[in-house]
């Protein structure tokens, strides 16, 4: 049996394991849209949803897309840090924090699908283009889907009743 906490604990080998499937699907369609869309010429699948290759040197919405190249390293850097910060966070939660390592696990494997491409390519690779009439989303791709879905859990967990851990004890001020 796995230990109760740390880096092997059943929350944070579930959290890698979703982060995991999160990257290799995100790197499988991207290859997928890579080999078989044309850059900027897009497929219509239905009235408001199209297949559209793109290219983003810059975050999201293409924040700094035209900065000169400095950005790829920033974002990598940034990306990295955080992908720390995310495996230690899994590493610490008990097993009763389902929601939280299923959010933090999304949102490790969006930012390791983007950060593959932004080391191996210079860019990342989007895809999927919204839009209704005239006005268009920005075209985004599985590890951007990912990292929304993973944020929205995280949101949706830090509303959560928060109960104690074996041995902890309520504070004073929690009655």
């Amino acid at each position: 049996m796995p230990d109760s906490s740390g880096f092997l604990s059943r929350s944070a080998l579930f959290g890698y394991g979703l982060a995991l499937v999160v990257l290799i699907c995100d790197q499988l369609t991207k290859h997928w849209a890579s080999a078989t869309l044309v850059y900027r010429d897009p497929v219509a699948v239905t009235s408001w949803f199209d297949f559209m290759l793109a290219h983003n040197t810059g975050a999201a919405f293409s924040f700094l897309a035209d900065a000169g190249g400095w950005q790829r390293w920033f974002f990598t850097v940034v990306t990295l840090v955080v992908s720390v910060v995310l495996v230690v966070w899994l590493s610490r939660l008990s097993r009763s924090q389902f929601w939280l390592s299923l959010g933090l696990g999304l949102i490790l494997g969006g930012g390791l699908g983007n950060l593959w491409d932004r080391m191996a390519l210079g860019y990342v690779v989007d895809f999927v283009s919204l839009h209704y009439r005239t006005w268009y989303w920005p075209a985004f791709n599985v590890a951007d889907s990912a990292i929304s879905m993973g944020a929205v859990l995280l949101v949706v967990d830090s509303f959560s009743p928060q109960k104690a851990s074996p041995g902890e004890t309520k504070g004073v001020a929690d009655g």
